[in-house]
């Protein structure tokens, strides 16, 4: 056993007192924001945000993690406006980096850690103080497009504001800045995206309040890297930063930083941010205690944060090729794809709680297919993005539970284009690549378009020969992470990754399936910390045992367990800890979040539901680990969900006796 450190913040509670609280904090106040920012447990930030907004505005400190910040840090070098989601690699984002300091202080400042907090759209923290010189107060909030920041200065003095446009947390492209006559700071800069696979390109305009007043700052410096400017102040004074970005130019920039915040006070946008919010977690409310209630809540902050919409108010918006388009009255269209990872868990959880938006997302990927879609990033994309594999399961599915309103015909030409292009020389290429074939012929079938449906049939079976000679007997290099050229898995995780062709997988591994199923777990093959096998757990209600699922999934719900995997390699020594945790070490160590996607797993898993097949509309069932839920996927939607006596789902008061359920079943309560 290896020693960790554990940072705790959440006080516990019990029984009436824990219900009293619960009551008395909105689900906005519940989140934490710092579960999973310490090193590499989560590699989340604490960043102010709006729901799936482009803005992330918060702390970059010294030293960090991929998202900008640790919360073992002591030091910090401003507040950038961007960053991924816990998407590992080397992160990406850190734009338009911010810092107001005394003239003559050190260019890294001291971090008053009892001085942090952050709630859902709100950080705060004081900074470039000691014990004899008070700090600086530095208050943060964000709407979709938009970052607002509130200085409270302690003493009189010179002080010089900053704005750095070449600090990216990856490889910077480049940067110009201008001064506006009214003193706006307008820039274009660019940037890697995450893993530098590609480049991003961004606009920002900036304007300054100095006391409440607009500041007409003279700004110096070089006009390819960071800006400055020197304010005299006295002792209480406010400063106010408000930054708006958009894909566009700078002029859009200044037009987004007016429509979402116009003259509004920043206590006013902070509100704002929350409501919106709350409106959002409405979407699904659950009992339980204060510590369930808060950890469940900081997840579906998590899962809220991506894809990102990127539609300036008027519509405008650049593709993934760079081009610029127009969107109709009430659209949105959304980037910053992750989709290798989320097509498991978090988009399924979106099409289930928010309809209306996965209506947009499924055009917005319709629409990535139109302009070129492709598997990583590109030289010209509008904002920080991963990668795009798997989006036409997504579409699939998306449509499968009843989200119609995009052109299906084109989502289907693009898919069944992209086959052709698609990797098939490693054993996990060949099971990936299968998935998404089937999902083209199913989607072709849907279609009533037998001919596509006949061809991607026979490619989405192809794998078999290849499964039954590495899968079904499985040699010494099965716990070798990597082994035969698989991505960040081993032999024996991959071996269960055919979720789209299970029945054919149960009766080709025949009476060994559930024996190897429970040997996988028992010899902890297992890994919580990454996708490839993140169903299996599932797998054994999904073949009967309803209570076998539910022993596995509570343990690493709520146990201190072993995780033995890297994403490179099997640990020398087992870290031994919880999966998931109200705390900054918030998830097992290297479990990266990855744009929601462990974090939808956990409320899936809260809820005793699993969407173990994208693409087909069922459920697996489990027991509930909370009391009750409501979904309200619309105003005029709400199913009941709540665990009876003998620990059985009960929908609308309907205990659901078998182990799976369509979504269609699921979503017809009132």
């Amino acid at each position: 056993m290896i020693m960790r450190q554990v940072l705790v913040f959440a006080v516990s509670c019990s029984g009436f007192l824990c219900s009293v609280a619960a009551s008395a904090e909105t689900p906005a106040e519940l989140v934490n924001p710092f579960v999973g920012t310490l090193a590499d447990f989560g590699q989340l930030s604490p960043a102010a945000v709006a729901p799936f907004g482009m803005v992330q505005i918060g702390p970059d400190t010294r030293p960090a993690n991929h998202a900008g910040y640790d919360f073992a840090a002591s030091q910090i070098a401003g507040f950038s406006h961007t960053r991924a989601v816990g998407v590992g690699c080397g992160g990406a984002g850190g734009d338009v980096r911010v810092m107001l300091s005394y003239v003559g202080d050190p260019a890294l400042a001291q971090i008053d850690k009892s001085s942090e907090k952050a709630s859902a759209g709100y950080y705060r923290v004081t900074y470039g103080g000691d014990a004899s010189v008070p700090g600086i107060q530095a208050e943060m909030t964000a709407t979709r497009g938009a970052g607002a920041m509130r200085f409270t200065v302690p003493r009189s003095g010179q002080m010089e504001l900053t704005v750095n446009f070449a600090a990216q947390y990856t490889r910077h492209g480049s940067a110009i800045w201008t001064s506006a006559d009214d003193g706006a700071l307008k820039a274009s800069f660019s940037a890697g995206t995450v893993c530098d696979a590609g480049t991003y390109h961004l606009h920002s305009s900036t304007r300054l309040a100095h006391r409440g007043r607009t500041v007409h700052a003279k700004w110096r410096g070089e006009s390819d890297k960071l800006a400055s400017t020197v304010l005299t102040v006295k002792a209480g004074d406010t400063i106010e930063v408000q930054t708006g970005l958009s894909s566009i130019d700078p002029a859009a920039a200044a037009i987004v930083r007016s429509a979402e915040m116009g003259q509004r006070r920043f206590d006013n946008i902070v509100s704002m941010a929350r409501a919106n919010w709350n409106r959002e977690f409405k979407r699904l409310e659950i009992t339980g205690t204060r510590q369930e209630r808060a950890l469940f809540y900081s997840s579906l902050f998590r899962v809220m944060q991506t894809p990102v919409a990127i539609a300036d108010p008027d519509g405008r918006f650049r593709g993934s090729d760079g081009q610029i388009a127009v969107l109709k009255n009430g659209e949105q269209h959304y980037t910053s794809w992750a989709m290798w990872d989320n097509y498991r868990t978090q988009m399924p959880l979106l099409a289930l709680i928010d309809p209306q938006r996965a209506q947009d997302i499924a055009r917005s990927l319709v629409r990535l297919y139109g302009s070129g879609k492709q598997r990583w990033a590109t030289q010209n994309e509008p904002f920080l993005t991963v990668r795009t594999e798997h989006s036409g399961i997504t579409l699939l599915d998306f449509r499968r539970k009843g989200i119609l309103g995009f052109d299906a015909q084109a989502a289907l030409n693009g898919m069944a284009a992209e086959s052709d292009t698609l990797a098939r020389g490693t054993p996990d290429e060949q099971i990936e690549a299968a998935y998404d074939d089937w999902a083209v012929a199913e989607l072709a079938d849907d279609l009533k378009i037998p001919k596509i449906a006949e061809r991607h049939r026979q490619l989405a079976v192809s794998y078999r020969p290849m499964w039954l000679e590495t899968f079904k007997n499985l040699g010494p290099d099965q716990d070798i992470v990597k082994a035969r050229g698989l991505y960040q898995g081993t032999l024996a995780q991959y071996r269960w990754a055919a979720v789209f062709d299970l029945p054919w997988l149960k009766v080709a591994m025949g009476e060994q399936f559930q024996p190897e199923l429970t040997r996988f777990f028992a010899d902890n093959l297992f890994n919580m910390t990454n996708q490839p096998d993140i169903h299996v757990p599932y797998l054994l209600a999904w073949d009967g045992d309803r209570g076998a699922s539910t022993t596995i999934v509570r343990r690493y719900l709520t146990e201190e367990v072993v995780h033995r995997y890297t994403n490179s390699a099997v640990r020398a020594v087992p870290f031994i800890g919880r999966s998931f945790d109200l705390a900054p070490q918030g998830a097992a160590d290297g479990m990266d979040d990855d744009a929601g996607t462990m974090s939808a797993w956990y409320i899936w898993s809260t809820l005793g539901l699993y969407p173990i097949t994208p693409g087909q509309p069922y459920y697996v069932v489990t027991k509930p680990q909370v009391p009750s839920a409501i979904i309200r996927p619309s105003k005029s939607k709400r199913i009941f969900l709540n665990r009876d006596a003998e620990g059985r789902l009960q929908i609308d008061g309907v205990p659901i006796v078998d182990t799976t359920i369509s979504h269609s079943e699921f979503t017809t309560g009132n």
